[in-house]
């Protein structure tokens, strides 16, 4: 299957994590570990995994503790290369992609943007390859990767996004309950960022934007996936995670 896997990410590591606290207060969330080793590097590990050659990662919170966790991985001889971004102020989702686009950290073509706590389980083509191959740059600004809530480890809320039978997406409609949640794994083109405003925004403004084009795609997840918001979602990740690899074991999903 010939599909144009994009060769750049960016990976949003500078959050306060303050959902996570007290956990957060003294490491970056990215930084937590689960399953033996920090979220970070699961999540540059499965960039590594699918041939992603550059990244970047912004820094805001403790951005020490990022920068000496990526050059442990640069010592360690573990891919990809990062490049770190720091970020004195936040500039939140959008802000910081755009930053990093003008930049010119993130090539001219497509690119995939995972958010700094995006854990999840492939199925039998990974996610990454997934939304390479579903996506249409000429077509479509944004591909987004929604989680079925039935599917989800952590707690999830009320949901993110319905999909109608043509798989075109929509924001919740007042006190609806939707089926899916955003996973934090979306693969974008710069043309996305056309016009966008300097200074700190949320991608959900351009996601919005997409969405009234008819340009903003979604595929579904076809595994578990990991919704880590508050400290308990560790735990439960953790407890997912040691079934999973030991199926013999006695301990229930």
């Amino acid at each position: 299957m010939g599909v144009n896997m994009p060769r750049t990410a960016m990976v949003f590591a500078a959050g306060m994590g303050r959902r996570m606290r007290p956990l957060s207060e003294s490491v970056p969330k990215p930084l937590l570990r689960v399953a033996g080793q920090p979220i970070l590097d699961h999540v540059l590990d499965r960039l590594e995994a699918c041939d992603v050659q550059q990244v970047v990662v912004n820094a805001h919170w403790r951005p020490d503790d990022i920068h000496a966790a990526l050059a442990a991985r640069r010592k360690a001889g573990l891919g990809p290369l990062t490049i770190e971004q720091p970020e004195p102020a936040l500039l939140e989702t959008g802000g910081s992609a755009a930053a990093a686009l003008r930049a010119g950290r993130l090539g001219p073509g497509p690119f995939f943007l995972l958010n700094g706590d995006a854990m999840w389980l492939n199925g039998p083509v990974p996610a990454l390859r997934r939304l390479a191959a579903a996506f249409d740059p000429d077509r479509m600004d944004a591909m987004l990767l929604l989680g079925p809530m039935t599917r989800a480890v952590g707690e999830v809320g009320n949901g993110d996004f319905a999909v109608n039978a043509h798989g075109v997406p929509r924001r919740p409609r007042a006190g609806e309950i939707t089926p899916y949640v955003f996973t934090g794994v979306q693969i974008v083109s710069p043309a996305l960022f056309d016009g966008a405003p300097e200074g700190g925004f949320s991608m959900n403004r351009l996601w919005d934007r997409a969405m009234e084009a008819g340009r903003l795609g979604v595929i579904v997840h076809d595994s578990l996936w990991f919704h880590l918001s508050r400290p308990a979602d560790i735990n439960a990740a953790e407890r997912v995670l040691h079934s999973a690899l030991n199926p013999d074991s006695d301990n229930d999903i």
